[in-house]
């Protein structure tokens, strides 16, 4: 049997941004776990934290994913106090989401997660900021391509 023409998974960028979002999903999940939400949801929370009032469309495209995906963990969401849905009175389609108070406490708390990535990479904050600059960079030149 010949070698395999692919590069070891080491090498290859492709599995190290794989298992660098398990290691993060990993580090993020405890937390979490003890404010009551998942990772989806966490998103969810975060965009609304950007721009509150953000119909679920809106909310979907931030997060690179489909309308209907979005749906579930705002509806639980909202179940568990953290936020509010409402149709738009100008167009029944479009769903508007906003905080509640609750939401807005919980977002405060989210803090952590980004603060403990940080410390965990052993960076610098201008460090850990200029990578994801870079991440950033090369996602956009990848979607340009698309």
């Amino acid at each position: 049997m010949s070698a395999s023409p692919l590069p070891p998974l080491d090498d290859q960028l492709c599995f190290s941004l794989y298992t660098a979002n398990i290691a993060i999903n990993r580090a993020y999940k405890p937390m979490l776990d003890e404010m009551g939400i998942t990772y989806p949801q966490y998103l969810v929370l975060s965009v609304l934290g950007e721009q509150d009032g953000s119909t679920v469309g809106t909310i979907a495209d931030r997060l690179a994913l489909e309308s209907s995906t979005i749906t579930p963990p705002v509806k639980r969401l909202e179940q568990a106090g953290l936020l509010e849905r409402q149709r738009s009175k100008t167009d029944e389609r479009q769903v508007h989401v906003w905080l509640t108070d609750a939401g807005h406490a919980l977002i405060a708390r989210s803090k952590c997660l980004g603060d403990t990535l940080m410390e965990r990479s052993g960076m610098t904050p201008k460090e850990f900021q200029a990578f994801n600059r870079q991440v950033q960079a090369f996602l956009g030149a990848l979607e340009q391509k698309a």
